[in-house]
């Protein structure tokens, strides 16, 4: 017989595409399933792939203005809760967490967690206690967890975009470098990027091969950053969401990025060795300590916003581009940290704490 779930993700696509990638396991092993949304804007296009039942919180950034905003969250999700009486929630971290977890506790309905990152977030971090376990992605997290059942689970992310063909209007002899800040962007990496793969372009000219781009810049950028590439006569695909994310992987022979715990899995399950550009605010400099546990094990390099210049980053993919062995070692580091099984693995989980056992 199967258990009535709900699956608290979203915010950003970041805790949304794993929340959603757990939903489908956990629904494609006969549970009824609901899905708990903020109910934002940027959230719909990370939706489509799922056609099971949504519920929009009213889940808002968690700050002073948006007290009563989520007050009124967390008595909308417990006057949900007491309706359909699910036997277990799961919640991928962030605010989207907050009232349905606190909803869930007021109910009596038992509640995993699911840290992406290797520092927990603030989110998880507050709403731990009221948790029968927390699954994991990274190892080294169970150390902020001393007193509860910690499950190293990996991320579940969407497993349909490993084995992807390539973009077949992008030749095979080119050196193809795909850019994302993120499913929103990140306006930094976009200047960083675009500037340092016009100068990459003028070095592989020198020696006879050829650039091409895919760039995933977020709805703000998108139009210079094409702009930038048109007048180096750099062949682009430039989206501001990339819809087609498992073929850009597959093209691209190495990819310049964010280091959210979502991309950096993302990239070890299609094996694509990455540059990492952690984000210098993101709380508790978690993207910091994400890249720093790929970067040791030789699957990425890591470099600091602050510091790094477009012709650093020119120079470290020219490198790449002239030695490709050096890419294809990395490649292979970084489908070792692979967790393909991850949203069976959190499944198993919901499952077994939804029994009671």
């Amino acid at each position: 017989m199967g258990f009535r779930l709900v699956v608290a993700c979203g915010g950003t696509g970041g805790h949304a595409f794993p929340g959603l990638a757990a939903a489908k396991e956990l629904a494609s092993r006969g549970h009824d399933v609901t899905v708990w949304m903020s109910g934002r804007d940027v959230e719909s296009s990370v939706l489509k792939g799922w056609e099971g039942p949504v519920f929009a919180t009213g889940a808002r950034q968690l700050s002073l203005k948006n007290a009563f905003a989520n007050l009124r969250a967390i008595l909308r999700c417990r006057k949900e809760m007491r309706r359909a009486k699910p036997d277990a929630l799961l919640a991928m971290g962030s605010y989207s967490s907050l009232p349905p977890v606190l909803a869930a506790a007021g109910c009596k309905v038992p509640v995993v967690l699911h840290e992406a990152n290797t520092v927990p977030g603030r989110a998880v971090d507050m709403l731990s206690s009221m948790a029968k376990a927390v699954a994991i992605s990274f190892e080294e997290t169970a150390k902020h967890f001393p007193d509860k059942e910690t499950v190293l689970t990996g991320l579940p992310v969407r497993t349909d975009i490993a084995g992807q063909p390539r973009f077949e209007d992008i030749p095979d002899d080119a050196f193809c470098v795909f850019v994302t800040g993120g499913s929103q962007g990140a306006h930094r990496v976009n200047e960083i990027a675009s500037k340092a793969l016009v100068l990459l372009n003028k070095d592989l000219s020198k020696i006879g091969r050829k650039l091409h781009v895919i760039h995933q810049t977020g709805a703000k950028d998108a139009e210079w950053v094409a702009k930038a590439y048109a007048e180096a006569g750099i062949p682009a695909r430039v989206n501001a969401f990339e819809h087609e994310m498992g073929r850009a992987m597959s093209t691209a022979h190495v990819v310049v990025a964010r280091a959210g715990a979502s991309t950096c899995f993302e990239l070890a399950l299609t094996g694509r060795p990455a540059f990492l550009i952690p984000l210098p605010s993101a709380m508790r400099n978690h993207q910091h300590y994400n890249a720093a546990a790929f970067a040791s094990k030789l699957a990425a390099v890591e470099g600091a916003q602050d510091e790094l210049s477009p012709g650093s980053l020119a120079k470290w993919l020219f490198h790449k581009a002239v030695h490709i062995g050096s890419l294809l070692e990395m490649a292979g580091n970084m489908k070792a940290m692979a967790v393909p099984d991850a949203a069976g693995r959190v499944a198993g989980l919901v499952e077994r704490i939804a029994g009671g056992k």
